[in-house]
């Protein structure tokens, strides 16, 4: 396994990373405004989740199909764009008018939730890229399995998102209990769902590599 040293330098690298906010952050918290923390940390257990294959897939030396085939990123950077977009789509059609503090928390099955945050992260082939990119520079081959190396990596990683994330979470469903409670913009939770979703579909399809 790597040396002590080696873990606390990527643990601060993961602090940095996990506290700076981008879309599986926007995503966990627009999550909690609209259905309550419960559905916040589903949310993150699938991106954990998630991360999980994708140390394993650079273990395995897997992810360096993008860079060997270039036409593999575009294909599943396209199906991520088109899978955001009809959640985007499905959260518009929901009809649902609101919510109240005391109620519809899971109006979604804790599995779908699970599985829509998985299949968001495994989607993003940039995430992949990302753990390619960091992980290999904590990796040392003397040190063990590369692959065993790349989950321990992975699971400080998500404790790390565990602690900076849980408390975005909390946040927000504060905030989703404030809108309850005044009765007022109970459309807003769902529409902000609904932009995230169409807004991550948009940075996948029009963003880059870099």
């Amino acid at each position: 396994m790597p040396d002590v040293s080696t873990l606390m330098i990527f643990a601060a690298a993961a602090v940095v990373l996990t506290a700076t906010p981008g879309p599986d952050m926007l995503l966990m918290a627009s999550r909690s405004v609209s259905q309550g923390r419960a559905a916040g940390f589903l949310t993150y257990a699938g991106i954990a989740l998630g991360t999980y294959c994708h140390a394993l897939a650079a273990g395995l030396g897997l992810a360096q199909l993008f860079l060997a085939v270039p036409v593999a990123y575009d294909i599943v950077r396209a199906v991520g764009s088109a899978y955001l977009l009809y959640l985007a789509w499905k959260t518009i059609r929901s009809g649902e008018a609101g919510f109240a503090p005391s109620s519809g928390l899971m109006r979604l099955s804790k599995a779908r939730i699970l599985a829509e945050a998985l299949a968001t992260n495994l989607l993003n082939p940039k995430m992949v890229l990302f753990v390619l990119a960091l992980f290999p520079q904590f990796m040392r081959p003397e040190a063990g399995a590369m692959v065993l190396q790349a989950l321990m990596l992975a699971t400080m990683l998500n404790g790390v998102g565990l602690v900076v994330n849980g408390v975005v979470i909390l946040l927000s469903d504060r905030i989703r209990i404030g809108l309850g409670t005044t009765g007022r913009f109970r459309w807003l939770p769902r529409y902000l769902l609904a932009t995230v979703f169409a807004g991550l579909a948009c940075r996948l399809a029009l963003g880059g590599r870099d």
